[in-house]
């Protein structure tokens, strides 16, 4: 039913009590794809039993693979972020020749497949490359490293953090950088002042993106750095050398602590929404 005033103006739509059928097609096709995530991961919580998790809690190689994974994903997400967020600025507020390719190449990590990643880091990086004939004394560069395997993980998840960023400064309107450089604001102070402030959520939300897609890479960090392990690393490498059970319950441990601190985020980032209010 649709009411209106006598003027024609405010109109008002009023929905059927009954949900109609096109929202509940809706709704049945995005519960399937839910679903289609959640079950898998409910499924491997519930068939790991609470012996097993407390033996892989306990286990000091799946700790050490777990501190060294979050450690290195949060080095290369704070590293890429120092530079990435610039970037993002100035894609999302200049216009120069060439810019198209800039994106296309920002793009390029999410389409390569992780395992030839690997291999050009390691061609660039490793033993007898390019890196290792002009710097004296390289070596073996990158190889089994903590360095290296933050490198892969940066190398695969920086796009996230650079396109989430600067959507969000795309969309602080720009007219409120003008004002404060009439007012006598450098485009320094303007950015610091205006434009990061107003864009905090996006990047907070790229940088745990890139951090959450860090935690989960296997492909790249396992040509650069077999050892020491990730925790993805390690569960590949029990998965083939003992089965399944010894696998997932280090799977189930990192899954469960990478959500725990992933919520945490999350709810920090809408708490401080909330405190700042809805024109923030």
């Amino acid at each position: 039913m649709i009411a209106g005033t006598s003027s024609g103006r405010d109109f008002k739509f009023r929905p059927n009590s009954r949900l109609p059928l096109f929202d509940l097609c809706l709704g049945l096709l995005g519960s399937l794809v839910v679903l289609f995530i959640v079950a898998p991961l409910v499924g491997m919580v519930l068939a790991s039993s609470l012996s097993e998790l407390s033996g892989a809690a306990l286990d000091r190689q799946v700790t050490d693979s777990i501190r060294l994974t979050l450690g290195a994903a949060l080095v290369a997400t704070i590293v890429c972020t120092l530079a990435g967020v610039p970037l993002a600025y100035l894609l999302a507020r200049k216009e120069f020749r060439g810019k198209s390719l800039v994106l296309a190449i920002i793009d390029l990590p999410i389409i390569i497949p992780h395992s030839a990643a690997g291999i050009a880091l390691l061609t660039l990086a490793g033993r007898r490359s390019f890196l290792g004939a002009v710097i004296p004394g390289w070596g073996d560069g990158l190889v089994g490293t903590f360095a290296g395997i933050a490198v892969a993980m940066a190398f695969v998840s920086v796009p996230y953090l650079v396109s989430t960023a600067r959507l969000g400064f795309e969309a602080v309107p720009e007219r409120l950088e003008r004002v404060a450089r009439t007012l006598g604001a450098s485009p320094r102070r303007a950015f610091l002042t205006i434009s990061l402030p107003m864009a905090w959520r996006s990047i907070l939300s790229g940088m745990i993106l890139m951090w959450a897609r860090g935690i989960s890479e296997f492909g790249a960090v396992i040509i650069i750095a077999y050892y020491p392990m990730t925790t993805s690393v390690l569960i590949f490498q029990r998965f083939n050398d003992y089965g399944l059970p010894y696998a997932r319950s280090a799977a189930v441990l990192l899954i469960l602590i990478s959500i725990s601190i992933f919520a945490a985020l999350r709810f920090l980032g809408r708490r401080r929404k909330s405190e700042d209010g809805p024109d923030a």
